[in-house]
């Protein structure tokens, strides 16, 4: 804690003395900041400042243009999207109809693009004038333009795409309202304001520097101590110690995803476990927890338990598919049924957040009870995220910021071909249930959809074991203003000031 409270120091002192400069420490250190290929929720957050979008998402969650002005569908299959003049990419060059033609093919074809998944029902894109668009589906999607609010809506520039290949995620060249300027693992990314960005009148803060500090207590200590401006995800337990301190604010708001437990089920060697080949080994790990007390133990209570991944505010939410209580007669008589050797040894990894490291802790004293013995290895972020790309893992304990639309928390991690799917879950029936519920209009035979895939991917193949669903805790100084908290937990910096 003292080493991270001492790095904030030191950045404050480095600063500019200008009071438009804003620190904001995040949970983890991102991964790579390109948008094609990255993954993680604090990239996202870093993003909001670098890469605007074609649409974005307001308080109340809906889809409003941002480089884009609107958009018409011409027909279930058919998008025509206009696009905003006067929009420049950091490197002074023009963003046009044809910059936005590459980019989205950029993200359905780039190699290792972890967008593939999310607009993948793109056909074809072309450019019908300098600033207008038209995309070609290759069936109706009820989810492709929600796609667009995010990481596959951000528009980088041609030119310096092609300049870096595959390091453009070390220096990316977007839209946004901030250009970037360094990037230090592990300690800052300073990015600084854009002067001929198409919103100009809305930005105030001249830079903004984003502290990776993974120790909650250090995060609140030094927003406490005004080392930094901004923490983002707190825990629940932070919000009495914050309301006795005039000068801070906190922020709460239900988070669209989930936390859950990824399962390698045939990502390689590692796969090739009892866990990993029995339904009837997953279902006896999960029915030895117990999520309310997890949740009671570790974050007051203050979560919602789950067996889905979609929150229950959404409407295609399945009001059927309910969490069950804990069963360690049922759950040793499944062990048995499998016939496995007991103790069984199953090995999760964990990222190196201390909530998520006690959880882990809480759910190998659970399990234990069943006949497990869950060994835990603790691992920097971004690496995590890596290792279960490789398939070096039985177990990943993580979660998900989450998607308004359903199909955003789904397909993309319990389809076949979702570039997400790291536990490589593969059934023809839950794939074909998923892309009849992403193509599906009516919105009540889309639910039904959603009733069906889960019943085959997690109440009969186990793939994936759903925890709960989080809230957004944000803490910040009271002389910032203008923050609008959203849903999808970003920190959008138009309107941020300084006081």
């Amino acid at each position: 804690m003292m080493r991270w409270l001492l790095v904030a120091v030191l950045l404050f002192g480095s600063l500019p003395a200008s009071a438009q400069s804003l620190r904001i420490a995040l949970r983890e250190d991102p991964d790579i900041m390109d948008p094609t290929l990255a993954r993680s929720f604090v990239g996202r957050i870093v993003f909001a400042s670098l890469c605007d979008k074609l649409f974005d998402l307001n308080e109340r969650l809906e889809i409003v243009p941002q480089l884009a002005t609107g958009f018409t569908w011409d027909d279930p299959k058919t998008l025509t999207i206009t696009l905003r003049p006067g929009v420049k990419f950091h490197d002074g060059d023009a963003m046009d109809a044809a910059s936005v033609v590459y980019s989205l093919n950029r993200h359905l074809t780039m190699q290792g693009s972890f967008r593939r998944g999310e607009i993948g029902t793109m056909e074809r894109i072309e450019a019908t004038g300098p600033l207008t668009i038209r995309i070609h589906l290759k069936e109706p999607s009820a989810a492709f333009l929600s796609q667009l609010t995010d990481r596959a809506g951000m528009i980088v520039s041609p030119r310096a795409a092609e300049a870096a290949g595959r390091d453009f995620g070390q220096r990316p060249v977007c839209a946004g309202p901030f250009r970037f300027v360094e990037r230090i693992a592990q300690s800052r990314i300073v990015v600084d304001r854009f002067a001929d960005y198409w919103d100009a009148s809305r930005i105030h803060l001249n830079r903004i520097t984003y502290l990776p500090i993974p120790d909650n207590n250090a995060r609140l200590a030094n927003v406490q101590s005004g080392a930094v401006e901004f923490a983002e995800r707190m825990e629940p337990d932070d919000i009495a110690a914050v309301a006795r301190n005039p000068r801070l604010r906190v922020m709460q708001v239900e988070e669209l995803g989930y936390q859950n437990i990824t399962i390698n089920l045939n990502n390689g060697p590692r796969s090739n476990t009892s866990l990993g080949r029995d339904a009837r080994v997953r279902q006896a790990f999960e029915l030895a927890l117990d999520r309310a007390t997890i949740n009671q133990v570790v974050y007051q209570g203050a979560y919602t338990p789950t067996e889905q991944s979609v929150p229950p505010a959404n409407p295609f939410h399945v009001a059927s598919l309910a969490p069950g209580g804990r069963d360690i007669p049922r759950a040793q008589a499944l062990l048995r049924e499998a016939g496995v050797t007991l103790p069984l040894r199953v090995d999760m990894i964990v990222p190196n957040n201390p909530d998520l490291r006690q959880v882990a802790e809480v759910i190998q004293a659970m399990v234990r009870d069943a006949g497990f013995d869950l060994r835990i290895t603790a691992m920097e972020y971004a690496s995590s995220l890596q290792v279960t790309v490789r398939g070096e893992f039985e177990m990943y304990l993580a979660g998900w910021s989450g998607r308004s639309d359903p199909d955003g928390n789904i397909w993309s991690f319990l389809h076949s071909q979702g570039p997400q799917n790291d536990g490589r879950y593969n059934n023809p029936e839950a794939d074909r249930l998923a892309n009849a519920a992403r193509a599906e209009l009516d919105p009540a035979k889309r639910l039904a959809l959603y009733e069906q895939f889960w019943q085959v991917a997690i109440v009969q193949d186990r793939a994936r074991i759903y925890l709960w669903h989080r809230k957004n805790i944000f803490i910040h100084a009271t002389r910032v203003t203008g923050y609008r908290p959203v849903p999808d937990g970003m920190i959008r910096v138009q309107d941020l000031r300084l006081n």
